[in-house]
């Protein structure tokens, strides 16, 4: 069941990153976050009965988690906003290598020689993905290529800051219920925005809530959460399958690129992503 579930949610996540894109046609980075949000929020309030009961520092972790996401949607919706899906799916990737790393340096993990081949093919992979980016990852042509660095440095920290929150999902649901991680993740994040919007005096235009794809958005976001916090509170999952498996968004993403978005060079693209998936493998089944 764990796995089935692991499933959903990566399948629900390359489809969210593809709706995403979608939504920032016509609607700012901000907007679509804080109502992205706050609709996701709403969806999980029938939870709220089965969310009481935390200990304090549990609702701090919680809030340090969310924090982390916080950090993680800001710079991946701008990225997204400015590349195109299927480098970004690419590049997403890179989550396994910080979650590695987080793993040896936070819980003391150690790396076999499977692993290390694992993370040299998967660094072999991305640096294809950079030797064919030519003067503009924008196709158009029109973006400096500067702005377009900046853009696969957000979608690079976006990895990370993931990669911290899914660390401590592993650690806070041996001790705590998905309603519960769900229900206060969702609040601490809806905090977070409402803070960020009147601190910058940001105007949030009324045209966002006629932007059908945040709805769908926030529903399989909440429904592919649910699904994922349910499997790591699973005691037979494990982390290194459930990383595995979860790369099925990448190639949903990258797909999308072509038959949404007519994107160019996206065989070259999925090909990098292979080379990235087979150190994944490699390290998996090293571990």
């Amino acid at each position: 069941m764990w796995i089935a579930l692991v499933v959903f949610y990566g399948i629900a996540k390359g489809v969210r990153e593809t709706i995403k894109k979608k939504a920032l046609e016509t609607s700012t980075v901000l907007e679509v976050l804080v109502v992205y949000t706050v609709l996701s929020f709403l969806f999980c309030l029938p939870q709220a009965p089965q969310a009481m009961g935390l200990e304090g520092m549990q609702y701090v972790w919680i809030a340090v988690k969310a924090f982390f996401v916080f950090l993680a949607w800001v710079c991946g919706f701008k990225a997204l906003s400015n590349l195109p899906i299927s480098i970004y799916g690419v590049i997403d990737l890179s989550g396994v290598i910080f979650s590695t790393l987080l793993g040896v340096i936070v819980l003391g993990e150690s790396l076999n020689v499977y692993q290390i081949l694992g993370l040299l093919i998967m660094i072999s992979g991305f640096l294809l993905l950079r030797l064919r980016r030519s003067t503009s990852l924008d196709e158009s042509g029109k973006k400096e290529t500067g702005n377009m660095g900046l853009m696969v440095l957000l979608a690079f920290a976006c990895c990370l800051f993931n990669s911290f929150s899914g660390l401590m999902d592993k650690i806070l649901m041996k001790n705590m219920n998905s309603s519960q991680m769900q229900f206060f993740f969702m609040l601490f994040l809806v905090l977070y925005y409402l803070i960020y919007v009147l601190i910058s005096h940001t105007k949030i235009r009324l045209s966002v809530f006629k932007n059908v794809w945040v709805y769908v958005m926030a529903i399989l976001f909440v429904a592919g959460d649910k699904a994922l916090f349910m499997a790591n509170a699973d005691p037979a999952s494990r982390v290194t399958v459930m990383t595995l498996i979860k790369q099925v968004g990448t190639i949903v993403a990258i797909i999308s690129g072509r038959l949404v978005f007519r994107e160019e060079q996206v065989g070259y693209r999925l090909f990098c992503a292979c080379i990235i998936l087979a150190g994944i493998v490699i390290g998996v089944l090293g571990a």
